[in-house]
């Protein structure tokens, strides 16, 4: 495997069709930075997604990140060397599934995931040779370059660093479907698995639905095109990381499922704000504790 030159570089380095809309900052206060496009952000906020719904740590995530960010400047591309694809850039002949199964972002991120965990002490192993362990490529050194961004992103979407990820949240050329299909994208990128078959509520009726953990369940009112996900301790983080997660995940995904506001422990990012910042909701509770800590409320465009 290897990342693709040339035109892939270009895009890597320009941000894509459009220029960077999102942006991670340190949670350290070291002023570092890192901007990416909206398509990157939902790549990234799958990988991670899926790495924490297999209880993974953070330098897991990380790897899979750096790795990603190499092989495909975070973009699902359809071609590659020989018979490369996807995030990742997997090769069908090589095991790692058909190209139908590649080209899925979750399932490319899960395959990564399986074959990491079979390297013995990976979270003790330089980045560039975990990654390499799995990835078999013809440039390993190339990996250790996308550490520090890829550990911005992972803190951010992890939700181990509180409000450090934004995006302009400009819609995508795509109708919006409303608050069932974040619901629908919150299963896809968190697992089934893990999901309760139970307890939402659409437009007040109940109704089968995913919950993004065994203790976080979603209710969604379709009118008013309004997601409500409670959350509360997960093992291996506490409420507040997880409630950072899928809030960062929302402004990921704003571009993609429209998302025009999201709102998690007194703070609110609201999507064509000029600096998309964090703000404050009502002055309280911005540490991402206490009262109004428990649940990420995500609204839709009409």
């Amino acid at each position: 495997m290897s990342a693709v030159a040339g035109y892939l570089v270009v895009q890597y380095v320009t941000g894509g069709t459009g220029g960077p809309d999102c942006k991670v900052v340190s949670g350290k206060g070291d002023g570092a930075t890192y901007e990416f496009t909206p398509e990157q952000a939902v790549n990234a906020a799958t990988i991670t997604a899926v790495g924490t719904a297999r209880e993974l740590p953070e330098r897991a995530v990380t790897i899979a990140l750096a790795t990603a960010l190499q092989e495909s400047a975070l973009r699902n591309i359809d071609y590659g060397d020989r018979d490369s694809l996807g995030l990742f850039q997997q090769r069908p002949s090589q095991g790692w599934g058909t190209p139908k199964e590649i080209m899925d972002p979750a399932y490319a991120a899960e395959k990564f995931y399986e074959h990491l965990e079979e390297v013995p002490g990976y979270t003790r192993l330089p980045l560039t040779v975990a990654a390499q362990k799995v990835q078999r490529s013809g440039f390993p050194q190339a990996y250790a370059k996308h550490e520090p961004d890829a550990a911005l992103l992972a803190a951010a979407l992890t939700g181990r660093s509180a409000a450090t990820l934004t995006c302009a949240g400009r819609p995508a050329a795509t109708p919006p479907a409303g608050a069932d299909a974040v619901r629908a994208a919150l299963a896809r990128d968190f697992g089934r698995d893990a999901l309760e078959p139970a307890g939402a509520e659409v437009g007040g009726t109940p109704s089968p639905s995913p919950s993004v953990s065994p203790s976080v369940s979603a209710s969604v009112d379709a009118s008013a095109g309004v997601v409500r996900v409670p959350v509360t301790d997960v093992e291996g983080a506490g409420s507040g990381a997880r409630g950072w997660q899928l809030a960062h995940w929302a402004v990921a995904n704003a571009s993609e499922l429209h998302i025009k506001r999201v709102s998690y422990a007194g703070r609110e990012w609201t999507a064509g704000n000029t600096d998309s910042q964090w703000r404050p909701t009502d002055g309280k509770n911005a540490s991402g504790s206490g009262r109004g800590a428990e649940v990420v409320t995500i609204t839709t465009k009409p």
